[in-house]
Formats: structure tokens, C-alpha cells, sequence
């Protein structure tokens, strides 16, 4: 392993790998199909990073997070390490030099999202690519049994028969039992191979704290916990006025959601991560991909639809394993409210194709015709021409995502890209043509490498500020070097798009299978019931609520979430009445070992009394504990 302990502190600067990355790197480098299951912020891009980087060929790698693609890119751009990406809004001539350089480049890194998988073009090159690993990021996603699935990622099996030789890394930061089993089971790994990292946290405090005055118990917890925190909440406009509250009462806050463009969103992260801005306030659309070790308190203001969600975000806390908190903030009414979403997200099927019919209205699509057209889509003006609300409509759409007939991306804010189409040497004769040409050209030059053979984000307004022109002169420039063929220039287009994946078919004839929509309903309301479940059982260890969800059984209690704090303050049992059931028990276990859930069912007395005992005797070695089963010592 003294390469990839080289490579690692080559490129990221570190001496030692933590935990579980050794022991993953090794066995996708012995080329076996391996599964990672890593929390967030366990480190998932090093396992296939560093192995790719010690191996001769490119690394696939898949992932339906476009924004951490482009960051993920930059960052490994920055570290000397060429890497590309593939996605939705991307054009033709990009996709192709994107995947040529693949080919003949030297690339390491080829991020793509799932839809592109199955294009001709991709297909046609990936014949032509020397692929080393092919990662599966998000790999839940996989799974019709996982929160977040989505069909575009069954097609990954296929590609595996175009690149036969080359292991398969799926990685994913949360995944129940079944999830585990169905993601190798779909991807075909050749051998299970599961490597866990325990989900459990033991710096971090799981409370909820039950109230009618939501906004009085936040600043309440923000007063009284010092330190860097993220509120989350449901909504952009809450997003909003929660930050605009909070800086009222004092607080350095801002808010953050998928609206705001790239420099708003750059602006605050780097403000919250440097610690000039104490408290952001955000929807999910934060959080992917940022690294922020001293979070003291994660608040969910509102509740989230699945634990799978919770954890994630929950989890942002503690990163530096100092103490840290995450904290539910639950009112009466949250349950209607989550309950609610369920016609939110699920819209009948009448209106999902209304919806579909009114799509082909609106791009004026004639029947049988829209296969592999891609257009950009304003949801809000849609839903003014055909009267719909915003989020069944944007549920509609995504269900016909499910259902295959289109492909609908959320709204993206794609930053500049810039490429040269002519050669170094031609470009002296371009920057004579006048000053300003020439400033601009050399600057370009100056802060972005590879633009002779791929395209590069770039930033007009810090292009503006290091040339000395002004940001419309930057603009200007541009188009006019386009127009002379000098370079190719995409200016920023925040949109989201829809693409049709197959023709337009009669409404009548539109199918909405089970799996698509009565299936994939359940599931979501079982998530719903489970997220209920959690914030309103006070009898259970919080920790102990979410480790089982995820198949993690553990005895122990955390001893820190308000169950656990709850319980120690409640009046100990009497050495008497300890005594009493230390007998019973032990009748009990003479019969059989029991689990102590089933030890639970025949005493007649509360979980916690029973909890005291069972730990008294296991302190005093009057009872023994095996895989999970309570007995009487031999």
C-alpha cells in the first residue's frame, strides 16, 4: 500500500488514510466488485481517487449530483489531476470534446450522471476508453427500495458488459438492509463484498425537543450552544425569513437554497466556512459535498420526509469528533404536515398525465415526435399558462421521469465555459488586434489551464477584476471573439431542462406501472411513518431508533440524547425491587436465553426499570451477553 500512502499525501496533503479506506482502496485495486457503506463525511472520494490515480486508465465516475461533479472536477483540476464531467445541459460539441479527451487526454476522471449513460454517443466512445474502475456514487439510488431511486441507474449493469475488466465501486452514505443486497444484486457484482463503517456517532447528541413556539426554542439552543450551526428547513422563502429573524436577535446569519445563483451560494458557503458568518439557514439543497469539521448543532426546523434524509443532514455536526448536537424541533402540527406531502409528492394519476399532456402544449410537440429533443423548461411560467401549482406539477414531472418518457432536471445554475478553438500559436495574432482583446486573452491565460483542449468554467466577474475592464467589456469581448471562430464561449444560463427520452405518445396510452407510482408511493409513506416513529417514541435510545433503521443492532444506549437524559433523571429502582427482578429474570433466562426485547415481553415493568437490572446483573457478571442474547453465566 506504499503507493496509494504516496498518492494520498502527494495530492491531499495526508499521512494516513481513516477508517475503512485502506481496507476499500485494497479491494478494488485486487479488481474485485466492492460496496462502501460510509457515512457522510467518511471520506468516499478518496477510495476510488487514490486507486485510480496508482492504476494505468480512466476512472467512471456516476453520480447524479451535478453540482459536486463540477466541484469535484475543479478541485482535482486543481491539484494537477485531469478530470472532466457529463451532463444534462451540457451541448453536443461539449459532450464530444469531453469524451474524446477521455480517449486520447491522459483524463483520470470521467464524472457523468446516470442519463448520459445510455446515449449513443457515450456508448459509441466508451468502446474507445481504457477504464480502470467504474464508481457507482449514491449507489442507494439503484435501488427501487432506496429513498432516492432513480431509473437511469439500471442502465449501469449494461455498461458493464461494454467494460468487462473493469471492478465496480458503489458507495453510499445511507442504505437499510434490503438496500445493501439489491444495490450488488442490480449492479451484478461478481461475490457479495460489503465493507460497513458503523453508523454510529458517539460525539453527537440526537434530541427532539418538543414545542409550540418553534422560532423561542431555536434562539433558545443558538444562545445557549456556541459555535458554527445549520438550520434546516422545508421551504426557500422560510429559508429566508428564519435568517432575517435570526440576524434581528443578533445572530451573523444567512440563508441558502437551490435559487440563488452560483456567486450568491460561493459567497455564503465560503462566509459560513470561514467563520464570518455564524448560522446558515437552508433547505436541502446544502450540505453535498461540504466539509466543514466544527458544526456544533445541526436544527431541523422542519421535519424531514425519511430518516435516510435526517442522517445525512444530521450528521453535518461533529465532523471534528468534538461533542455536537443535532436537533429536531417538533410541534403537534408537524405530523399533519408531513402527512401532507404524500399527495404533494404523489399527485393522482389523472393529473400526472394532464401534466404530460400539457408539456407537449407547451413545446407544441406533435405526436410521435420528441425522441432525444432537449429544451429548457421555466416551471413557473408553465404553471402560469396551464394554471398548475408548483410542486404537485414539479412532482408530476418527476414522476414521468420514473416512468421514462422524459428526463427532467432540476433547475441548474451552469457557471461560463470557455474553450479555444484555435491553436496557441494562432492566438498571437488575435491578442495584437487591440488592447483590451490582448488584456483578456493574457488574464484568461493567466487563471485558467486547459483551455486549448477542454472547456473550463470561468468567472467574468474576477476575470473583470484581475484585467481591469469592466464586467460588460468582459461580456462583449467574448461574443465578439466567438464570432471570429477564436474561442467558444457559453455564458451563464441558470434553467432547468427537460428531455425526452422517448416519443410523444396519446395520454390514453400513457402507463404509470405499479413500480413507478403505487409502489414507490408505499415506500414513501413507510419513510413517512418512520420519521413520525422517531421524534415521537421516548421510551427508545434515539441513537439506538436510527442505528436499527439502518440494520446496526447495538445493546448500548448513547446515554446522551434526550431519552437517555431523560431516563437517568427518573428515581433509580430500591436494592428491594432490584433484587425482585433480578430473580425473575433470572427464572426467566434458566428456562431459555432471551434477546432483551423478548425478556421485555414477559415482565410486567417498564423498559427502563427492566434496562437498570439487566445492566446491574451484567456489571456484577450475574448474566452474560452474546450476539445480542441475554444467559446465565455457565
Amino acid at each position: 500500500m506504499s503507493l496509494y500512502h504516496e498518492i494520498l499525501k502527494q495530492y491531499w496533503g495526508y499521512d494516513s488514510f481513516r477508517d475503512l479506506q485502506e481496507e476499500i482502496i485494497r479491494s478494488v485495486s485486487e479488481g474485485k466488485d466492492t460496496l462502501g457503506l460510509m457515512p457522510t463525511g467518511g471520506g468516499k472520494s478518496i477510495t476510488f481517487q487514490v486507486p485510480a490515480l496508482a492504476q494505468e486508465g480512466l476512472c467512471i465516475v456516476v453520480t447524479p449530483l451535478i453540482a459536486l461533479m463540477k466541484d469535484q472536477v475543479q478541485n482535482l483540476r486543481r491539484r494537477g489531476i485531469k478530470a472532466t464531467a457529463v451532463y444534462s445541459g451540457m451541448t453536443r460539441q461539449e459532450i464530444i470534446i469531453a469524451l474524446e479527451n477521455c480517449i486520447f487526454g491522459n483524463y483520470k476522471f470521467l464524472y457523468i450522471s446516470p442519463e448520459r449513460l445510455n446515449t449513443d454517443i457515450f456508448r459509441t466512445k466508451l468502446r474507445s476508453m481504457k477504464v480502470s474502475i467504474l464508481t457507482v456514487d449514491e449507489s442507494h439510488c439503484i435501488s427501487q427500495w432506496g429513498y432516492d431511486f432513480r431509473p437511469a441507474y439500471l442502465k449501469i449493469a449494461e455498461i458493464r458488459e461494454l467494460i468487462p475488466h473493469a471492478p465496480v465501486l458503489a458507495l453510499t452514505a445511507t442504505a437499510t438492509p434490503e438496500v445493501v443486497k439489491d444495490i450488488q444484486q442490480q449492479l451484478r457484482f461478481r461475490a457479495e463484498n460489503v465493507f460497513r463503517m458503523s453508523f454510529e456517532r458517539k460525539n453527537l447528541a440526537y434530541l427532539i425537543r418538543h414545542t409550540d413556539n418553534k422560532t423561542g426554542e431555536m434562539i433558545h439552543i443558538l444562545q445557549r450552544i456556541p459555535g458554527s450551526a445549520i438550520v434546516y428547513v422545508r421551504s426557500r422563502r422560510r429559508a429566508k425569513e428564519i435568517s432575517e429573524l435570526l440576524t434581528l436577535e443578533g445572530f451573523t446569519a444567512n440563508f441558502y437554497h437551490a435559487g440563488l445563483n452560483n456567486d450568491q451560494k460561493d459567497l455564503r458557503q465560503k462566509r459560513w466556512q470561514n467563520d464570518e458568518c455564524r448560522l446558515i439557514v437552508a433547505t436541502n439543497a446544502f450540505g453535498m459535498g461540504i466539509d466543514k469539521p466544527d458544526v456544533r448543532v445541526v436544527i431541523h426546523y422542519d421535519l424531514p420526509d425519511s430518516p435516510e434524509a435526517y442522517f445525512q443532514e444530521a450528521g453535518r455536526a461533529g465532523r471534528d469528533g468534538q461533542k455536537a448536537y443535532a436537533i429536531i424541533l417538533h410541534a403537534p402540527t408537524d405530523k399533519a404536515s408531513l402527512r401532507k406531502r404524500i399527495p404533494d409528492t404523489f399527485p393522482d394519476k389523472e393529473y400526472i398525465k394532464e401534466v404530460y399532456e400539457h408539456v407537449q402544449y407547451y413545446y407544441q410537440m406533435a405526436m410521435g415526435d420528441g425522441r432525444g429533443c432537449m429544451y429548457e423548461f421555466n416551471l413557473e411560467e408553465f404553471c402560469r399558462t396551464f394554471k398548475h401549482y408548483p410542486v404537485p406539477a414539479h412532482s408530476a414531472l418527476k414522476i414521468l421521469t420514473q416512468a421514462g418518457y422524459i428526463e427532467y432536471t432540476d433547475e441548474q445554475d451552469n457557471a461560463s465555459r470557455i474553450r479555444f478553438t484555435v491553436r496557441r500559436d494562432e492566438l498571437y495574432k488575435y491578442r495584437e488586434s487591440n488592447p483590451e482583446t490582448e488584456t483578456l486573452i493574457g488574464t484568461l491565460l493567466r487563471s485558467y489551464t486547459g483551455l486549448f483542449t477542454d472547456y473550463a468554467y470561468i468567472d467574468e466577474a474576477l476575470l473583470a477584476l484581475r484585467s481591469g475592464l469592466d464586467r460588460e467589456q468582459v461580456y462583449q469581448l467574448f461574443i465578439l471573439l466567438s464570432k471570429q471562430r477564436v474561442l467558444d464561449y457559453i455564458p451563464r444560463k441558470k434553467t432547468p431542462y427537460i428531455i425526452y427520452t422517448r416519443e410523444r405518445v396519446e395520454q390514453r396510452h400513457l402507463q404509470l406501472p405499479p413500480s413507478v407510482y403505487e409502489d414507490r408511493k408505499k415506500r414513501y409513506e413507510t419513510r413517512i411513518a418512520a420519521m413520525v416513529s422517531y421524534v415521537t417514541t421516548d421510551r427508545i435510545c434515539r441513537s439506538r431508533q436510527l442505528l436499527r433503521y439502518f440494520g446496526e443492532q447495538h445493546e448500548h444506549d448513547c446515554g446522551q440524547c434526550d431519552v437517555c437524559l431523560a431516563l437517568r433523571k427518573r428515581k433509580p429502582l430500591s436494592a428491594a425491587d432490584m433484587e425482585s427482578m433480578a430473580e425473575k429474570i433470572s427464572q426467566h433466562l434458566s428456562n431459555s436465553p432471551l434477546s432483551p426485547a423478548q425478556l421485555a415481553l414477559k415482565l410486567d415493568r417498564e423498559t427502563e426499570e427492566i434496562s437498570q437490572v439487566v445492566r446491574y446483573l451484567l456489571d456484577e457478571k450475574r448474566l452474560i451477553l452474546q450476539d445480542g442474547i441475554l444467559a446465565l453465566p455457565t
